[in-house]
């Protein structure tokens, strides 16, 4: 039985709130760490690594196995928001009562790395609720809708975030986080965000069980080992493209780069999400006509096309051009992905899994810029390098690293896979 129009009513607008407060919130923390508080590139990057390696290990060691022995999915979601809306609140009071701005700057990464044992909630439960909805041949069509309408989203976000930012022009800049605008907005969409879900079902295996792809359960080892070479691949592939996500907006507001302000760097950013928007539409046809593993090389391809764009262009059209190719390699690789996780993964331990499948995206944020790009660019500023050259060679990094994954990728679609084809049926059907 399909989905009824009223659940995707349901898990669209919850999908429209959150990346409407991650757009809102995230496009410019990181330039408020930076040049308001006074941290460094590194420093910076633990407003990201922290966080989501509390939220990872919470999500596959606590919630996902408390939301597998349960079947509950829809309760950790409306828990996670709710709670880390307040939370949001606090951080914002605590980090404005000292004078000391590096040491607000470190309060905001300390609290963020609280609120994100909550936000787990709301991630594994979601991942593993869209999996007991819909069927396994429509996931990646659902991802990229979903991508779509959320990227609609994320362009209201980030455009009230960068009026916000400067208080419209009439304030400092990082005013929107200093008085608070920018933490309450975010802490209401949360708590918005709770009314839709009620539409949607508490979801869990019992209302419908699938079938394995793996159908034979004495070749179980060759779907273990498929789905380590995939997570191999999936680490490299988001360190990669994800590790300059936090520095991005840094390297385009340089007075010696691009010194674009916060308005024009809105604009910069939702050109990936009108890109998300439009690929989303397709995403699903793309996954049925190339199969989801070579929609995942493409995704991937595109991804290092954009980051050596970045690292090579001085003309702002092209940066544009690199934000575009981003947004759509960034639904490609979510859906593609998303849907060939899915496959290998057996529903009874579809939330726990999915937490696995989900670090290689989190982490890839914070980690991929703590340990590589942040590193890069401050190493380089300390031996001489001006700053233009040191993030662009963070840029050459990520592309590099993401071309490791593709490699593994295209090892496990084209050589690896086919060798098991004939005994298994997997996502190779599909590759």
């Amino acid at each position: 039985m399909q989905p009824s129009s009223r659940i995707f009513f349901g898990i669209s607008s919850f999908q429209i709130l959150a990346m409407f407060r991650r757009g809102l919130f995230y496009s410019y923390l990181s330039i408020y760490l930076r040049h308001f508080l006074g941290l460094s590139v590194t420093e910076t990057t633990l407003f990201a690594t922290l966080p989501m390696i509390l939220n990872i290990v919470f999500q596959t060691f606590v919630w996902g196995s408390f939301s597998d022995r349960y079947q509950l999915r829809r309760t950790l979601i409306i828990s996670g928001e709710i709670l880390a809306g307040f939370g949001t609140i606090m951080v914002w009071y605590a980090h404005t009562l000292t004078g000391n701005l590096h040491l607000a700057g470190h309060i905001v990464i300390i609290g963020l790395s609280i609120i994100e044992i909550f936000w787990s909630m709301s991630n594994v439960g979601w991942s593993a609720l869209i999996s007991d909805i819909y069927r396994q041949e429509d996931r990646n069509m659902i991802q990229g809708q979903l991508a779509s309408i959320g990227g609609i989203g994320r362009i209201g976000g980030v455009w009230i975030g960068g009026l916000l930012y400067d208080g419209l022009g009439l304030k400092y800049e990082g005013w929107g986080f200093y008085d608070g605008s920018l933490f309450l907005v975010a802490a209401g969409a949360m708590f918005i965000s709770i009314v839709p879900m009620l539409l949607v079902p508490e979801g869990g295996i019992n209302r419908e069980m699938e079938r394995l792809a793996v159908q034979d359960i004495d070749l179980q080892a060759d779907a273990n080992k498929i789905f380590a070479l995939f997570i191999t691949a999936m680490i490299f592939i988001n360190f990669g493209r994800n590790s300059i996500a936090v520095i991005q907006t840094q390297y385009l507001v340089l007075d010696a780069g691009f010194a674009v302000s916060s308005k024009v760097l809105s604009y910069i950013v939702n050109t990936q999400s009108v890109a998300m928007i439009l690929i989303g539409l397709i995403a699903g046809w793309i996954g049925r006509r190339m199969g989801d593993g070579n929609a995942l090389l493409l995704g991937t391809v595109m991804s290092i096309g954009s980051l050596v764009l970045l690292a090579a262009t001085n003309q702002l059209i092209l940066i544009y051009i690199s934000n575009f190719f981003r947004g759509c390699s960034e639904v490609i690789i979510l859906a593609s992905s998303y849907a060939f996780a899915s496959v290998l993964i057996p529903p009874e331990k579809r939330a726990k899994h999915f937490g696995i499948f989900n670090a290689t995206y989190f982490l890839s944020w914070g980690v991929g810029a703590t340990v590589i790009a942040g590193p890069i660019t401050d190493g380089l500023i300390a031996y001489g390098a001006s700053e233009v050259f040191s993030y662009r060679m963070a840029f050459v990094s990520a592309a590099m690293l993401t071309l490791i994954g593709l490699g593994i990728q295209g090892f496990l679609a084209f050589i690896y896979i086919p060798r098991y084809s004939g005994k298994i049926t997997s996502p190779s059907k599909r590759t």
